[in-house]
């Protein structure tokens, strides 16, 4: 890797220039200027005014170009109005990154969009990098660097807090320091017109210091991006997030603020949970689930069991879990008789399991043990309120010592204040999560429980197709190119239909009718009983347009339905274009459920795939989740069992359970359309009608855009980005062995393991420059769970002779350098496998890989002695070069452009 992200001298600068700092009491560049030089900072720091010889005892300079020397930050603390001409006078200088505290840009109407657009153009036109405007600046404390416009500090810690609005900055910091919680870093945004989210995420991966990050997000302005780097971050650090805007009041006055789009919240949501984020609603949220994830409280699900030694603080929290949908443990028969052995006769008898207000050390512990071996309970929340005969200290050294035993599955809720203070703090200090009120600690249980249930979805990495190049696929996008070339965008019944049907969703056979003698003949062909709809692509909801007639069973039925159809829309609907009147077999299922499947185009995430109630319950009910593709067969099991639909598929009054599988099959079938089908803005299956014996799609209607496929990139409409398996590829070797070349899975760690301790010791130490004999944990995550839209890795794998599973005998990889623009690499081969072209193969493939992604170069650190990878090297057309920092090692470059 390259040493330093090319984010540092922004984040950790060694010279910091502040233009229009003040001596003015309670201005902007007063307080910035002055906050600068109380936090300690160790950099060069210089003053920027016109008007003045000094600046709070300092020399001042009139411009950035009067200073002479190389300064790597500077923080503009002047009117908007100035700020173009500033960031010129910084270009001229060398000031490659710049802070633009001052409001009145995009947020504050046209003008203002107007100038932050040429404040960007002058930015670009000189490499300088702009984070803001509209923000309150940043926060190193451990480099001693406040440079923000406000009187709270911050102390040193973990944390890196990540925020649009400097409000919010002020108010997390009032509260930090009031809780005694410390920062890696404190950046505000602002309005992101230039360094966004996806950077400063990027940059946090890289830094030491952070362990942990918090989020206050209003808006973003790339997707893509956001979640490509959201995924990357999510999966070495835990992030905690906090949205504004999940109602419409709300989002009215976040896109007010940020000056972006409104984003809809339930794709949000839908999005952070893909990418392993756990989503807050408070700031005490944020910073209990941040001191809960340091304590490595680890609940492995959402059953919760509740020891209490007061039923109405249990009461408390048993309905605070009812709200959240947290289930009550269902204890065991064998705990409930362990718990009788240690209990006395009047305790609850039931989960909350009340102990009495008498309760010992003693038993406190014992009920505990108990529950904790319990199979149904997942964690447990201990509350203690402070009775007559209650020893809050002595229970608190009674749960410690026995923590170790419960693999840190446990919560705990100590009442009160003055007399359970010392209790409270000891068991924090053990590394417990304790709280002062039932409902705080059920939301935090509830938070972080999601966490670990979201990492479930963020290791997920589905393929866009299952059948990549099949015919019928090419039909549909030939279909979809045929209508767009007539200038259509919503598709008949038919055609819709017949799009689904090449994606493999089962349809009811649907022909349109423009006469009613045609419609006579149509339903003879299909058979009766028939339905019959109207087909006008200007009329959605054909119910209640008048158009539906259910359950025809003759042909005077049918001749009749026609005329009765057409004449009822067009006088409810005179202007509409009716195309005829479509036919199809009239689905008699008494054991079916209609549910609806759909897509809509999220002008932010692009393509999101809606499940929920259909037929008329969809209207009544609005019962819908919803989730980014691509789906896999658990992603589309967790989209189902989002709902309360989902109850009602499994026996129902007299009704069997229905064929989930014919769902998830259908979703998966519409995440594949969504993926190679760039056009589709808009899509309804409703209803899909499911029983004991399968699904099939009653009615359909597609909306499609020419402009949704406006970019180059066949996933660019994605906000994910799929398993790229137009990548694999079968390699024939000179022996005949075929060799398969493909992408890298998460449920290759294994396979990965086993390749690296089967290396010998001389090619993991050129591989890893280490003397490592395996990976560890965190190693494995990084190299089998990556984000292919930032970083590849290819293996080489043939089939064990004796199992039939894939075997891993060689892997290429690159990740994304810290410069932005090339990639690092990294190539090992197993040792049996040397000298047969594996390596060769593999960094072809990868070298490709990266010249399409539009990379410039591919780099890579190379031990001076390995004279077999320095032959490669050149053969591929790689230059050799010195390494800047050490001399065992040297730098191999490739460029891909010019």
């Amino acid at each position: 890797m390259l040493e330093q992200h090319y984010l540092t001298a922004l984040f950790e600068p060694k010279s910091v220039a502040v233009i229009g700092a003040s001596d003015r009491e309670n201005s902007v560049g007063n307080i910035i200027f002055k906050n600068i030089l109380g936090s300690g900072y160790k950099g060069r720091l210089y003053a920027i005014n016109p008007k003045h010889e000094t600046i709070q005892g300092q020399p001042a300079y009139k411009s950035i170009e009067e200073i002479g020397a190389r300064v790597e930050m500077a923080v503009i603390a002047t009117r908007p109005q100035t700020v173009p001409q500033i960031i010129e006078q910084c270009g001229r200088s060398g000031v490659r990154n710049v802070i633009v505290i001052a409001s009145g840009f995009s947020e504050a109407g046209h003008i203002g969009a107007a100038l932050e657009r040429k404040v960007m153009e002058i930015a670009r036109s000189y490499n300088v990098r702009v984070l803001g405007p509209n923000c309150l600046g940043i926060i190193r404390p451990e480099l001693g660097l406040n440079a923000t416009f406000t009187k709270i500090t911050a102390d040193p810690g973990n944390l890196a807090l990540v925020s649009q609005s400097g409000a919010m900055c002020s108010a997390v910091l009032d509260w930090a320091k009031a809780n005694q919680v410390g920062f890696s870093s404190v950046i505000s945004l602002g309005m992101t017109a230039d360094v966004d989210f996806g950077e400063i995420l990027d940059y946090l991966i890289y830094d030491s210091r952070t362990h942990y990050i918090l989020m206050y997000v209003e808006g973003i302005r790339n997707a893509r991006r956001f979640m490509s780097a959201l995924r990357s971050a999510a999966r070495i650090k835990p992030i905690i997030l906090l949205k504004a805007g999940r109602h419409e009041a709300g989002s009215q006055a976040a896109t007010a603020h940020s000056g972006m789009a409104a984003i809809s919240d339930t794709v949000f949501d839908a999005a952070v949970r893909r990418a392993g984020v756990v989503r807050v609603k408070n700031v005490g949220q944020l910073f209990y689930a941040a001191k809960a994830l340091a304590s490595k409280f680890r609940p492995q699900g959402d059953r919760l069991a509740i020891i209490t030694n007061g039923g109405g603080p249990g009461a408390m929290a048993a309905d605070r879990a009812g709200d959240l949908g947290i289930p009550l443990a269902q204890l065991s028969t064998e705990t409930m008789g362990n718990l009788n052995k240690v209990l006395p006769t009047n305790w609850s008898h039931s989960n909350p399991v009340d102990i009495g207000g008498d309760a010992t050390p003693e038993r406190y512990r014992d009920a505990l043990l108990s529950i904790s071996q319990d199979p149904n309970v997942d964690s447990t929340l201990v509350m203690l309120s402070p009775q007559a005969m209650t020893d809050p200290l002595g229970v608190a050294q009674a749960i410690i010592s026995i923590s170790d035993k419960l693999n840190r599955r446990i919560i705990c809720c100590w009442m009160g204040e003055a007399q359970v203070a010392e209790a409270r703090k000891l068991l924090e200090d053990s590394g417990i999560p304790a709280f002062r009120m039932p409902e705080t600690a059920i939301e935090l249980f509830h938070h972080i429980s999601k966490y670990y249930r979201n990492q479930k979805l963020l290791l997920q990495t589905p393929e866009p197709t299952r059948q990549h190049g099949r015919p019928e696929t090419e039909g549909a996008k030939m279909l979809i190119e045929a209508l767009l070339a007539e200038r259509r965008k919503v598709l008949s019944e038919m055609e819709s239909k017949a799009i689904l049907r090449a994606f493999k969703v089962p349809v009811a056979q649907t022909m349109v009718a423009r006469t009613a003698t045609e419609a006579l003949l149509l339903a003879e062909q299909i058979g009766f009983p028939v339905a019959m709809k109207v087909d006008s692509p200007e009329l959605p909801h054909k119910s209640d347009a008048g158009g539906v007639r259910l359950n025809i069973q003759n042909a005077p039925a049918v001749r009749n339905a026609y005329h009765d159809i057409i004449d009822t829309v067009q006088k409810r609907h005179p202007t509409a274009k009716i195309n005829g009147v479509s036919i199809e077999p009239f689905l008699s299922r008494p054991h079916g459920r209609e549910i609806m499947i759909g897509v809509i185009r999220d002008p932010i995430f692009g393509p999101v795939i809606t499940f929920g109630a259909g037929g008329f319950d969809n209207e009544i009910f609005s019962d819908r989740s919803v989730a980014l593709p691509p789906l896999n067969k658990f992603l589309a099991k967790d989209l189902i069992e989002s709902t309360r639909t989902s109850k009602i598929l499994d026996q129902f009054h007299n009704m069997p359970p229905v064929d989930r599988e014919a769902i998830k099959e259908v979703l998966l079938c519409i995440s594949e359309m969504v993926c190679e089908l760039p056009w589709i803005i808009e899509l309804d299956i409703n209803p899909l009608i499911v029983d004991e014996h399968g699904a099939i799609a009653a009615d359909a209607r597609i909306v499609i855009d020419h402009a949704a496929n406006s970019s180059g990139d066949r996933y660019a409409h994605m906000a994910i980005y799929p398993y790229p398996v137009h990548l694999i590829q079968d390699w024939t070797m000179n022996d005949g062995k075929v060799v398969t070349i493909r992408p890298i899975r998460p449920e290759d760690a294994d396979m990965e393991q086993e390749f690296v301790k089967a290396m010998s010791d001389e090619s993991r130490y050129y591989r890893f420059m280490d003397t490592l004999r395996e990976l560890t944990q965190t190693m494995l995550v990084r190299f089998t769970q990556i984000d292919y839209d930032r970083e590849m890795a290819l293996v080489a794998t043939l089939p064990d002779p004796e199992s039939g599973k894939e075997s891993q005998i060689g892997v290429a990889r690159y990740v994304l350098n810290p410069d932005g623009e090339s990639v690092e690499f990294a190539l090992a081969v197993g040792d049996d496998w040397q000298k047969c072209g594996v390596g060769r193969k593999l960094m072809t493939a990868l070298i490709d890989c990266a010249r399409m992604k539009g990379y410039r170069a591919v780099v890579g650190d190379v031990l001076s002695t390995n004279s077999k990878m320095f032959r490669l090297m050149t053969s591929l057309g790689f230059t050799i070069h010195p390494h800047p920092d050490d001399t065992a090692v040297k730098r191999v470059v490739k460029p891909l452009t010019g």
